[in-house]
């Protein structure tokens, strides 16, 4: 007795892996999934299809991008034991946190039986967030608006047009922030000029740059002044949380790519970063993983929302609007866009 292949169409593929049909054309999109078509040109997936089709929703749920996962599936498992090593870290990190409302929750229900009162240990325990709150006045251009950021993100891109105020925002963000510093693109001056000298001064801290920069170096990227200064601020020793300016600045598109791959696969280490930018290479948003985050700011100054990177999503196609590729983007460094401030 024969079997027959079982075919879907795109709608009962899609529900069958639990997504969208827009992210089936996403992944077609973007050279991973193969469907066949039909004499009336409608999409058909077969067992194949549907196997590659769950190792990619597989893979998206442990954070990789379109891009890592299309190595992946073409057999460089390299690109999978980063995101494993990532996720690791990100659930033993959930796990304690989650250990640690365990402890309080017990504790809460040992002073109950005293008759304690306990109130004020409830909202610790009803919500754990990834990182820590933040909440202050926007400053100018905006008008004094009150902006809340929670449940913040291990990295964290602030991208917006010229004249949107994201450099302020940063600034703000580094003030507001506990534990934060702000590196600008002083780091390219007399800032820049002394990385190696403090590195001589601090023999871990050299070290950790060493090796920051051979594995950068080993995946393509071009060991400059501009990429030893960055590093050596990503690796010092202090505040638990940078905001840099303009990421990409100085760096060409094999260093970028480098450079966002190294801090995708340090994020483990917990120490949160923002990161101003406008180059594509740097926020591919087709590869961000599940704890990266996009703030965008609005040309028109409204408030800075958080933009979803996903086609369709609120802001979407503004945030990539903002994109460039690196050459573009070498092309119009420093320039600024002017607006009088109000008196």
């Amino acid at each position: 007795m024969g079997s027959s292949v079982s075919v879907l169409n795109a709608s009962a593929a899609a529900r069958t892996l639990g997504v969208s049909i827009k992210a089936l054309r996403l992944y077609e999109a973007n050279g991973l999934l193969a469907p066949d078509r039909t004499g009336a040109g409608w999409r058909t997936y077969d067992s194949a299809q549907m196997a590659r089709a769950r190792e990619i929703v597989a893979l998206r749920a442990l954070g990789l991008g379109l891009g890592q996962i299309k190595h992946v599936v073409d057999g460089d498992a390299r690109h999978l034991q980063a995101a494993l090593t990532t996720h690791g870290a990100a659930l033993e990190t959930r796990f304690a946190e989650l250990s640690e409302s365990i402890a309080k929750l017990r504790r809460l229900q040992s002073d109950l039986a005293y008759g304690k009162p306990a109130a004020e240990e409830l909202p610790a325990i009803a919500r754990s967030p990834r990182g820590p709150a933040i909440a202050f006045d926007l400053p100018w251009p905006w008008g004094g608006e009150r902006f809340e950021l929670r449940d913040i993100a291990a990295l964290t891109f602030i991208i917006g047009p010229l004249g949107s105020g994201k450099t302020r925002l940063a600034e703000r963000l580094a003030e507001a922030l506990p534990e934060a510093a702000f590196v600008g693109l002083d780091r390219l001056g007399n800032k820049g000029a002394s990385a190696r000298a403090q590195m001589d001064a601090e023999p871990a801290h050299g070290s950790r740059v060493d090796h920051a920069l051979a594995w950068l170096a080993g995946n393509g990227a071009e060991v400059s002044e501009a990429l030893v200064t960055l590093v050596t601020a990503l690796e010092a020793e202090g505040p638990k949380i940078l905001v840099i300016d303009m990421v990409e600045q100085g760096l060409d598109r094999a260093t970028q790519q480098a450079l966002i791959a190294y801090l995708r696969q340090r994020t483990g280490k917990r120490r949160l970063l923002f990161l101003m930018t406008r180059s594509s290479s740097i926020l591919d948003m087709a590869a961000m993983g599940s704890d990266e985050a996009i703030l965008f700011c609005p040309a028109n100054h409204s408030p800075p929302t958080i933009v979803a990177p996903y086609p369709g999503a609120p802001g979407y196609e503004a945030v990539a609007s903002c994109l460039a590729s690196p050459e573009v983007r070498a092309r119009t460094a420093g320039a600024l866009a002017w607006r009088p401030q109000a008196a």
